[in-house]
């Protein structure tokens, strides 16, 4: 499953909550559903052995074009399409390998293609996406603004630059989900419900 989200949705709540019932709902043996968000770049750097001081210039939301191209010139990190491109080679590997949820980096992009992957956006109101950040990471109204303007800008960008699309075009997802309305509980819920039941017949047919 991959979940794209909008800076303050819920989207942590929303996959801590759906990993444990699909633990439950669609157990693998001896495998539990796993959340990969900020893990993903540890993931991405023991796979392809690339050094950890890399994990700073790995975040989706880096804003500065400038900035990139200036650290690749000053020889601070390899092309930042090579690190785009060895974060795809293992989001692909995990959502092969399955039981995992891939929070951002364009994994609904990378992963597009593969016929049993369940694409979900998580969207909310400015007002409620402000109280959660203001609340999670203790920021003042002014600063979690900032943060959620920044953060947003810099996703975009990376799905612009890399992959050509724009993060929010709902064809791209099987289910958006709004926070504001649905709880994070509820939310995981039918994330869960709609996800199970796309892989019963005859549903599973049509999409072959």
């Amino acid at each position: 499953m991959t979940l794209s989200r909008q800076t303050g949705s819920g989207a942590w709540l929303v996959a801590r909550h759906l990993a444990g019932l699909l633990d439950k709902r669609a157990p693998a043996e001896g495998v539990h559903w796993t959340v990969f968000d900020k893990e993903l770049v540890e993931k991405v750097l023991t796979d392809h052995d690339l050094p950890r001081k890399l994990a700073e210039f790995m975040p989706e939301d880096r804003v500065s074009l400038l900035d990139d191209m200036v650290a690749e010139l000053l020889g601070l990190h390899p092309p930042t399409w090579t690190l785009v491109r060895a974060a795809s080679d293992t989001i692909l590997k995990l959502a092969e390998l399955g039981n995992v949820i891939l929070i951002g980096r364009g994994a609904h992009i990378i992963t597009a293609k593969l016929p049993h992957v369940f694409h979900v956006r998580l969207v909310g109101s400015a007002e409620r996406r402000l109280e959660r950040v203001m609340t999670h990471l203790q920021l003042d109204r002014k600063a979690a603004a900032e943060f959620i303007e920044r953060t947003d800008r810099g996703r975009h960008r990376y799905l612009r630059e890399h992959f050509k699309v724009e993060l929010d075009d709902p064809l791209r997802f099987d289910l958006t989900v709004n926070t504001d309305r649905i709880s994070c509980e509820l939310a995981a819920e039918l994330i869960a419900d709609a996800m199970l039941k796309r892989t019963e017949p005859p549903y599973a047919e049509a999409r072959r």
